[in-house]
């Protein structure tokens, strides 16, 4: 059991060892200073908006989601801190029954990702597509969609013409928006060799023709793109699925040992209190 005899008679046996004790304290600590840093982040990124923004689109605000994982992260690491160095079995008990629910709903999640791909894939274009309706709002927002038109090589959701669903970028005729039937900067093709780059490249191009618009701009919506680069890199969202679902392996499998060291040592405490008295122990 990893226990200790510090007495001849054995009065001071423990079956709680220091090691998994402060190993899992250890372990909890880090992640609840990562969860500070999260949060802290979270709410300076939130503050920085502008009021009017605030609440545009919080069902695609990296900030808020940043804030709610580090809350949820600060909660769970927290039980686990003080139910370690306290050997408190309620906050242990919390702390792990949390965890195995939230990996058991990762589980559940990719099983059903996989199974009802397609249901996936909806959710994944109306995603998108409330984010190109609010890219004008969120600076964050706008950042993410640029980086990943960038990365992919894609413009939209499923083409270039989905940009029309922003009231910037559409291309109804009493829009009077200087960005009428255009798309951001980072739909455009640059060339290495080009000393000058023309930031307004994207001027027009839902007017263009399919074929037209690929000499400048990329024409693919980013959903195949992503889709594409998910079957591609199997192996890598593999590993990092592992890396995540290890440590929180690792913390149940350390609470729940610390959970039993503690029940059998307060069944060996009651044991010792009632034969305390005992002229034969």
């Amino acid at each position: 059991m990893g226990g200790r005899r510090r007495g001849a008679a054995g009065n001071d046996y423990s079956y709680v060892s220091p090691v998994v004790k402060y190993l899992l304290f250890m372990f909890n600590f880090l992640f609840w200073i990562i969860s500070l840093v999260m949060v802290s982040i979270g709410v300076y990124a939130r503050m920085m908006k502008h009021a009017e923004a605030a609440w545009a689109c919080l069902s695609v605000d990296p900030a808020i989601m940043l804030m709610v994982v580090g809350v949820l992260m600060f909660f769970l690491t927290f039980c686990g801190c003080v139910g370690s160095l306290r050997e408190n079995i309620c906050l242990l008990q919390t702390f792990c029954i949390c965890l195995t629910v939230i990996f058991l709903l990762q589980v559940a999640a990719g099983v059903l990702g996989f199974i009802f791909s397609d249901k996936a894939r909806s959710k994944v274009t109306e995603v998108i597509n409330n984010s190109i309706v609010h890219y004008r709002d969120d600076i964050d927002l706008q950042n993410l969609i640029d980086y990943g038109q960038k990365e992919f090589g894609c413009c939209g959701g499923v083409a270039y013409t989905d940009w029309s669903q922003n009231m910037y970028f559409n291309c109804s005729q009493d829009n009077p928006s200087r960005e009428r039937c255009s798309v951001p900067y980072s739909c455009c093709i640059i060339s290495q060799n080009k000393e000058v780059i023309n930031t307004m490249c994207g001027q027009g191009m839902q007017e263009l023709e399919y074929t037209e618009a690929g000499k400048q701009i990329y024409t693919n919506g980013c959903i195949d793109k992503l889709v594409n680069w998910i079957h591609s890199n199997l192996f890598l969202l593999g590993g990092i699925a592992l890396g995540l679902a290890i440590p929180q392996l690792v913390g149940i499998l350390l609470s729940q040992l610390l959970i039993n060291q503690i029940k059998d040592q307060i069944e060996l405490q009651n044991y010792q209190f009632k034969h305390q008295s005992d002229p034969w122990r």
